[in-house]
């Protein structure tokens, strides 16, 4: 049994060592294969074990007080009690070690898959930040171009809005010069009409000179 205890010590020891210093990939592969172990009937098979651990320390630990009350009854401590004392010491001792390392490897394996978790955090972190700062800037220069179209179209705008002002002023003074040419049509028409109606006057007193002409030859 002591060497059992003596061999899970050791294994333990250098799973804690392999843990706490970073030595290549081992401490990866030591974090996989407690990943492992942790999958399908693993953590049970733990718990038994640490569970016959422990049954094994209170058992030892409960020899160690009889042979302890038995020599205080006695008086004496035979050699066999004091060789079962230290056998028992050594097994309690071994196997406390061995349930306290045991808890330190859980532990530091569960921190450990913490602290991983949390660098993939920050590095997803990093590169949505960098993504996020190169959409900003993506942004600033589309932001850019648009003032600088903006600042184009307003001048388009100025320019266009002065064209209008001037296409304004000619449209009136053409306005203008088409009412006038109106006014000069109606006077023009006006006078035609008094034209045409002093003509017709005319040839009436044409025709009555040339009947008064007649009626004197005859």
């Amino acid at each position: 049994m002591i060497p059992l205890l003596f061999l899970l010590l050791i294994v333990e020891g250098l799973v804690v060592l392999l843990l706490t210093i970073k030595i290549g990939p081992l401490r990866e592969l030591t974090i996989r294969g407690l990943d492992q172990l942790e999958i399908g009937k693993g953590p049970a098979t733990l718990k038994t074990l640490a569970c016959t651990m422990l049954l094994i320390f209170l058992s030892s630990f409960i020899s160690i007080l009889k042979i302890q009350n038995r020599g205080i009854k006695t008086g004496t401590t035979t050699p066999m009690d004091q060789v079962l004392w230290r056998t028992r010491l050594l097994e309690v001792s071994l196997t406390g070690y061995s349930l306290f390392l045991g808890f330190v490897i859980v532990r530091l394996h569960h921190y450990l898959r913490k602290l991983t978790g949390c660098r993939l955090a920050v590095g997803a972190s990093k590169l949505h930040a960098k993504k996020l700062q190169e959409e900003c800037l993506l942004l600033k220069e589309k932001e850019e171009k648009v003032s600088q179209e903006t600042k184009t179209l307003k001048e388009e705008i100025l320019q266009l809005s002065e064209q209008l002002k001037k296409l304004k002023l000619k449209s009136e003074e053409k306005e203008k010069q088409l009412r006038s040419a109106e006014a000069n049509v109606l006077a023009l028409q006006k006078q035609s009409q008094d034209l045409l109606l002093e003509y017709d006057r005319l040839l009436e007193d044409n025709q009555a000179l040339q009947t008064q002409m007649l009626s004197f030859k005859m």
